[in-house]
This record gives C-alpha cells, sequence and structure tokens, in this order.
C-alpha cells in the first residue's frame, strides 16, 4: 500500500489503501486547506514530479525540492565529525540525496523546529539505519506517521552534541524548537531557527507569529519567552526557513532589537 504525503503542507502519512480524509496539520488555524481541497500524492508520484537539489547556504550545506513544493521547506545538514545533523525536513528522499548526505558523512541524527517541518522523517531516518529524529513532546498530536525512531524530548533543552544543542521557544507552536551550534559562524556560534523566529527580507532583523498565512501575531508574553530562552546563547548568526534567508553576522545584536520592535508595535 503507498505512503500518502499532503500536497499542501508535505506532511508524510502511513500506509494505507486509500488517502487520509484530512490532513491535521493543515486543518490547524495556523495553516490552512488548499483553496481548490485536500489533495494527495503517493511517495512515487511525488518522486516523479520533482526531484531533490542541494547546495551550501551561507557555508552550511542544504536540500531542497524543485519544483517548490508545500511551503518551501529546505534541510540544512549541520556537519560533525561522526556525522550529520539534519535541522528541518523536507517532504521526499531520494537515493542521490541520500548518497549525497553519505559523501558528507551521513546522518546521525534529525531534529525538526516544529510540525510543518516533520515532512518525510521516517524515510531519513530508515534510510540511515533508524538514525533517531527530535521532535519536541509538546506538539507529539501532530505527528502525521509515527515512528519507533522519533524520540519526543521534553523540557526546555535537549543537547545532541558538544557542539549541538536543541532549545524549546515555544511561541509558533507549543514545542518550537530552535538550534543552537556554537562552533557555527567560524566558532561565533549560530542559531537555526526556521520560521519559529523569522528572518525578515531584509536579512537584518526578525518576526514572531502564531500563523504566518492567517496573519495571527504573537502575544508580547510569548516573543518575551522566545527572548528570555535565546538570550544565554552565544550566537552571531541565524539561519532562518529559505535559501538565503539568513542573518550573517551581528544577529543577536539583531535579534534582542528585533524583539523590542515587535513588542513596541503590537503594544501600541
Amino acid at each position: 500500500m503507498p505512503l500518502w504525503t499532503c500536497e499542501q503542507c508535505g506532511a508524510q502519512f502511513p500506509e494505507s489503501a486509500a488517502p487520509p480524509r484530512a490532513c491535521p496539520v493543515c486543518e490547524d488555524e495556523r495553516q490552512f486547506v488548499n483553496w481548490k481541497g485536500q489533495a494527495w500524492l503517493t511517495r512515487e508520484e511525488l518522486a516523479k514530479r520533482y526531484k531533490l537539489v542541494w547546495r551550501d547556504d551561507l557555508d552550511i550545506p542544504g536540500i531542497s525540492m524543485q519544483p517548490g513544493f508545500a511551503i518551501g521547506q529546505r534541510a540544512l545538514l549541520v556537519r560533525e565529525a561522526d556525522g550529520c545533523v539534519m535541522w528541518d525536513c523536507v517532504p521526499l528522499a531520494t537515493r542521490e540525496a541520500i548518497d549525497y548526505v553519505r559523501s558528507l558523512g551521513g546522518l546521525k541524527a534529525i531534529a525538526v523546529s516544529h510540525p510543518h517541518y516533520y515532512g518525510a522523517v521516517a524515510d531519513w531516518s530508515e534510510a540511515f539505519g533508524g538514525a533517531p529524529v527530535y521532535l519536541h513532546g509538546d506538539d507529539r498530536a501532530l505527528v502525521t506517521r509515527p515512528h519507533s525512531a522519533i524520540v519526543p524530548w521534553t523540557g526546555d533543552s535537549h543537547r545532541l552534541s558538544d557542539d549541538i544543542v536543541l532549545v524549546r521557544t515555544g511561541g509558533h507552536f507549543a514545542g518550537g524548537t530552535i538550534l543552537h551550534w556554537r562552533a557555527g559562524a567560524a566558532g561565533r556560534g549560530a542559531l537555526l531557527t526556521g520560521d519559529v523566529a523569522m528572518v525578515a527580507m531584509d536579512r537584518r532583523s526578525l518576526s514572531f507569529m502564531y500563523s504566518f498565512p492567517n496573519y495571527i501575531p504573537l502575544n508580547a508574553s510569548a516573543v518575551r519567552r522566545i527572548w528570555a530562552a535565546v538570550e544565554p546563547l552565544a550566537f552571531d548568526r541565524i539561519y532562518g526557513a529559505w535559501w538565503g534567508r539568513n542573518i550573517a553576522d551581528n544577529a543577536k545584536a539583531a535579534f534582542e532589537m528585533s524583539v523590542q520592535r515587535y513588542i513596541a508595535a503590537i503594544s501600541g
């Protein structure tokens, strides 16, 4: 029986003879059901229509789908001596892309910021011998394809290595997570934020939303909690959710300024 992928958000669902009735990720108020109605692709159909491409994005290798699919996900590969940590995920795993990751040292873990980026985490895990998939347990209700490799971590932080720690900020989702890479940016430190903290188009600031497509802002308390989680971390660079949406330097000052600007804007 086929595996099914939601055409709107890229979430993968278990094997079944017929597609699911609905996608809970899209029916959540932070996302939306496609205007033409809920649509599904089998994993095989997805692989026929799309391919995976890869390139460096400000010194980190990344993978995305071509042509663009779902919300335009791209995965980043944080390289360490014993393998890569994949940050966020794409809805497809192809033999060519798997071989590319092997050429970088393989995949030792997958970590995801929030449910909009779960994608094909199970396929990527299986391709690398059951690599653990770290998703915050506060969002476990939106796991669309349960798998034994999923680690629903809890609390406010979870260390993956000496240089990599996951930090729960909340905000966009209760389990909204960022990745702090101490060795990133030539040792100055880097944050990988997905759109839990969204790098703006000026690439000098960030913003914060409960729902981006439905224009629901976060309240001031939620944004203060995000800053409280981030403020103790040392970093000079931020990698955002899409190609090129990064803050190359002075990122911590930009983050603090953006928090203050956001709170002032919504406070009137």
